[in-house]
């Protein structure tokens, strides 16, 4: 089963060799936090260092704050500029469009 780990993190990490650099950390924000969370999070910026992720509320937020560490980590080995922190934002309800 190991192998097969590297193996994914292999092709995931040659993957994002075709993705501009600015955009990798965004682009492999699913991979390194897994399904579950990836589909109630979203990588929406990457600037100075910072990749800020959307999430739904309080309660994620404090959640992924503790595990950030373990993202970084994860989010460093395919990036090639380097992410030094993440900020979790609790994201803006969408407004309803106006019935016709």
């Amino acid at each position: 089963m190991e192998s097969a780990a590297r193996g994914l993190d292999k092709v995931i990490a040659q993957s994002m060799l075709r993705v501009p650099g600015e955009e990798v950390p965004l682009v492999a924000w699913p991979f390194v936090c897994g399904s579950v969370v990836a589909e109630r999070t979203r990588a929406v910026s990457f600037k100075a260092g910072v990749l800020c992720v959307e999430v739904s509320n309080a309660g994620w937020k404090q959640e992924l704050q503790a595990l950030a560490p373990r993202y970084l980590s994860g989010i460093n080995r395919y990036t090639r500029e380097t992410v030094s922190r993440i900020e979790f934002v609790i994201a803006q309800p969408v407004p309803e469009q106006a019935s016709r």
